[in-house]
């Protein structure tokens, strides 16, 4: 299995978005879909921190 990616962890997550809206999932799918979407949201935004940090250390050490 390839290693998930922000791009699609993003794009998993509209589509879960959708399939939650559509209103055509079962109670025990919605909950399933809700998990999934809990830990793709953790997942990236643990990236978006890190790249976060990141930054903040580049252009640190740009100014000194």
């Amino acid at each position: 299995m390839a290693e998930l990616t922000f791009e699609t962890a993003m794009a998993r997550l509209e589509e879960i978005v959708a399939l939650l809206e559509g209103g055509n999932c079962t109670l025990d799918e919605s909950l399933k879909l809700f998990e999934e979407g809990t830990k793709l949201t953790a997942f990236c935004s643990e990236l978006l921190k890190n790249a976060e940090q990141k930054i903040v250390q580049l252009t640190q050490g740009e100014g000194e």
